[in-house]
């Protein structure tokens, strides 16, 4: 058996390309337009990831845009993607200056969620050793749910 992709249904296609490549770091590996199915799927992987994604098509997220308007709800129910990252604190504070709400901001340095778009619940987690708690994040809040 080989994990291939994990699939998440986007209501904005460019909303949530800004998000989890502009934002989150994630690379457009490959996309298919689909006019007979009325749908565009979009392939998106990490950096470190993205030779192998293109050559073995996986680890990769699969953004589904179908083109009819159609309203997607309990994006929880979903569960949540993770990805280890390299500075949680640096990229928290790029995601909520680029207007993403930290929902479990990394007080302890090493665990934050937030949501994509269409809801989708984001683990991050600190590379390595947990960094030191640090203001404004130790203090923080949750907001939402995640």
């Amino acid at each position: 058996m080989e994990y291939l992709h994990t699939m998440v249904r986007v209501a904005d296609l460019d909303a949530s390309l800004q998000f989890y490549c502009d934002l989150l770091g994630l690379q457009e590996v490959s996309r298919q337009e689909n006019e007979k199915g009325r749908f565009t799927l979009v392939f998106l992987a990490t950096p470190e990831d993205t030779p192998r994604a293109k050559a073995e098509k996986s680890p990769m997220v699969e953004l589904t845009y179908n083109w009819d308007p159609e309203t997607y709800t309990g994006g929880r129910n979903f569960g949540h993607l993770a990805y280890r990252v390299e500075d949680i604190y640096a990229l928290c504070e790029k995601l909520q200056a680029g207007g993403v709400t930290i929902n479990r901001p990394p007080r302890d340095g090493h665990m934050a969620f937030v949501r994509s778009p269409d809801g989708i619940s984001i683990e991050l987690l600190q590379k390595g050793e947990s960094l030191a708690p640090q203001e404004p994040w130790a203090s923080m809040e949750n907001t939402g749910s995640w």
